[in-house]
């Protein structure tokens, strides 16, 4: 294990949101919607665990291996955490998400698969470029100590090999918090594991309202598609707008 490797604090106790912020009085809209609990429930513990220790050995990761906000990490570890069920991501580029889960699954003190696919490549970025995204991911995972809680195929997601190797892991039901932070079609990748995914599984999708300009439009056209079908009910949105909600078996 390297330096890197983070020994996270516990988490602080969870306090009802009226302990935490001041008390507003709900609109209409969230009174009226069927999952206000399950919001307030997020938010509250979000609020709670920002402000916590927890946020700034989160914030190593972001730093060397995420471009994703600090607070969806903070909203995957905790997810990862709670979920009742094992854990499947799609696109895991530099592993910061993949580390989060693995924490999480850490804290929660069960057993969970976690599967990630990345299909690796180069990449120009000012802040983590890359020659080679999988063997840099590899190399996170042994730096901050998940590589051996953790299986990573090497792969697109919608390749039949790496479809099959997931099924073969997974089975009906089995997944309990789905993680999508690959190109702009949740759709497809839905529709190859969605049967995979537990009633109530956590889905947390990337670039829902920030993000490549030809990933964000065609990944909020599919997601708010899946809401209208009532195959996701969404929860809220994260960091730089990475969208968190749950999924529904038609």
């Amino acid at each position: 294990m390297g330096d890197d490797v983070l020994t996270l604090p516990r988490e602080p106790r969870v306090f009802p949101l009226t302990q935490v912020a001041p008390h507003q009085p709900p609109d209409n809209n969230m009174t009226n919607d069927p999952n206000s609990a399950e919001i307030l429930d997020l938010m509250a513990t979000f609020v709670t665990v920002r402000h916590s220790e927890l946020r700034h050995g989160l914030a190593k990761v972001v730093d060397k291996a995420s471009m994703l906000h600090v607070d969806a990490l903070i909203m995957v570890h905790h997810l990862a955490k709670i979920a009742t069920g094992h854990i499947l991501e799609v696109g895991s580029f530099f592993g910061g998400a993949t580390i989060a889960a693995a924490y999480g699954v850490r804290a929660s003190g069960t057993r969970k698969k976690i599967v990630t696919i990345e299909p690796g490549g180069p990449v120009k970025h000012h802040r983590l470029p890359s020659k080679d995204i999988f063997k840099d991911l590899e190399k996170n995972l042994s730096r901050f100590g998940v590589a051996g809680e953790v299986t990573v195929l090497h792969g697109h997601s919608f390749d039949p090999a790496v479809i099959a190797a997931v099924k073969q892991t997974f089975v009906r039901g089995d997944v309990g918090l789905f993680i999508f932070d690959a190109d702009n079609n949740v759709r497809r990748d839905i529709d190859a594991y969605g049967e995979l995914l537990s009633d109530g599984c956590w889905v947390v999708i990337d670039d829902y309202v920030r993000g490549a300009e030809d990933k964000v439009g065609p990944t909020r056209s599919q997601v708010d598609e899946l809401i209208a079908e009532g195959r996701l009910a969404p929860l809220g949105y994260y960091g730089w707008g990475t969208w968190v909600g749950k999924w529904r078996r038609p």
